[in-house]
């Protein structure tokens, strides 16, 4: 990094922070405190057409209070994790806490939920990259997409790094910390002909540097997504399959989990409220956690509440085997706690995997689906409507790309109505899956 960041001092330094805020909560009253601090810092630099744009080194940190005096909680947070700093915040949890209605749910995750099991999940590697080397990574990436005959010019290409310190403390005596690092690399590209202008992208991102794809190749790659735009066309009208990149299959899996997120469940805001036991899925098809892989995107042995993370299984075989709960929605729920404060972690499928061309031959004739646009999806009901671009398929071969239509279901409809997945397999995010193929979707063109 280009500032001296050490990460081993900053996490001692937080602990004792909030271990201090842990004490000066008990003195002043509160009958138990929980406290969240956290410091990132990263370089960032993004450069177009040969030139550089921006450059810009980060380094944030905060500290969170939560306070609970009988029922009542209050919470307060800065950005500064000095000392009286922290003197301030909790003053002023304790102050909003005395003015709060009581909430029965409220309070601690139960003392012997805390986390005991703290391995070191691998997930920390700095890159020791200077803002130079940063600059001359995006350009070369750059420089590979904008020499591919055919591309028009460059919406820039973009390289961060940084690496941070979580730490969670509370009253139980847990306190429990984890340095991580993340990396990435991006490119953005344009190509025209005489139907008008076209752009996409890739990207690759990682935990360790040495993880992350070669810059060149992210240049072409988004070079060849680009350029395979041109000449895109809007599909007819008509009910169709529909093909799900693995980029895009991962935010349908995001829409089970918010479903099934205790939030969303005691608000009664899901399309799957009060459906634990039933079938949502093909019998072939489950979905689990492993918090505690190794190395990879979302690991952590702990949860937001403390709670030692596990292996859970969401679907079991199609059927919802369970939800995703924190200490405070299991008991607005009267359930337990699933050690999911703070989301679901490294999402992955249990499912028959094969090739996407096996995909597109079962398709025959329908729609392979590589972009979405719009919020088009209602947590409450399920309906699902979003702007696409895409590719035609035909005899379950691309025939020519398509553009400005929209695909429509619901998501209950396309969870049992998936067709196959994909062994194309996208591991750059939390949620590993490959292609889906819904069997039939409302497609509307031209």
């Amino acid at each position: 990094m280009t500032q001296a960041f050490d990460a081993i001092a900053q996490q001692q330094l937080l602990e004792s922070r909030a271990q201090q805020a842990l004490s000066l909560a008990r003195r002043l009253g509160a009958d138990a405190c929980e406290v969240g601090a956290s410091v990132d810092q990263g370089v960032g630099v993004s450069v177009r057409e040969g030139d550089v744009e921006t450059v810009e080194l980060s380094r944030d940190q905060g500290i969170a209070v939560t306070v609970y005096v009988g029922a009542r909680k209050g919470s307060a947070s800065s950005t500064d994790a000095g000392e009286d700093s922290i003197r301030a915040v909790v003053e002023k949890a304790l102050a909003i806490a005395r003015h709060t209605g009581e909430d029965a749910a409220s309070g601690l995750a139960d003392a012997e939920l805390m986390a005991t099991h703290l391995p070191d999940l691998d997930v920390h590697h700095p890159w020791d990259l200077s803002t130079e080397q940063a600059i001359e990574i995006a350009l070369a990436c750059e420089s590979a997409g904008r020499g591919v005959a055919g591309i028009r010019s460059s919406d820039g290409a973009s390289l961060s790094s940084g690496e941070g310190v979580r730490v969670y403390a509370n009253s139980h005596g847990f306190l429990g910390s984890q340095r991580g690092s993340r990396h990435s690399l991006s490119c953005m590209l344009i190509a025209e002909d005489e139907g008008g202008m076209q752009r996409d992208y890739d990207y690759t991102s990682a935990r360790h540097p040495r993880d992350l794809l070669a810059p060149e190749s992210i240049g072409r790659s988004a070079a060849e997504r680009t350029l395979r735009r041109l000449g895109a066309r809007r599909p007819v009208t008509g009910r169709l399959p529909v093909l799900f990149d693995p980029s895009l299959a991962s935010g349908l899996i995001g829409h089970l989990m918010s479903a099934i997120a205790g939030g969303s469940l005691y608000r009664q805001s899901s399309f799957l409220c009060d459906r634990l036991g039933e079938s949502l899925f093909p019998e072939w098809f489950s979905l689990g956690e492993r918090p505690m892989e190794m190395g990879a995107m979302a690991s952590s042995p702990f949860d937001n509440d403390g709670v030692q993370t596990r292996n859970n299984t969401y679907i079991d075989k199609g059927y919802l085997a369970s939800y995703m709960l924190s200490a405070y929605s299991a008991r607005r729920l009267g359930m337990a706690t699933t050690g999911n404060a703070g989301g679901a972690r490294n999402l992955r499928l249990d499912a028959p995997l094969v090739a996407r061309d096996e995909l597109l031959e079962k398709m025959g004739r329908g729609v392979l689906v590589t972009e979405l646009m719009g919020q088009g999806v209602n947590g409450v009901t399920g309906d699902y409507s979003r702007g696409a671009a895409g590719f035609w398929v035909e005899n379950g071969e691309l025939q020519y790309p398509i553009e400005e239509f929209t695909i429509a279901s619901n998501l209950q409809a396309m969870f049992k109505g998936l067709v196959g997945v994909g062994r194309d397999i996208d591991t750059r995010g939390s949620i590993h899956t490959g292609s889906w193929l819904i069997d039939e979707m409302t497609v509307a063109g031209g």
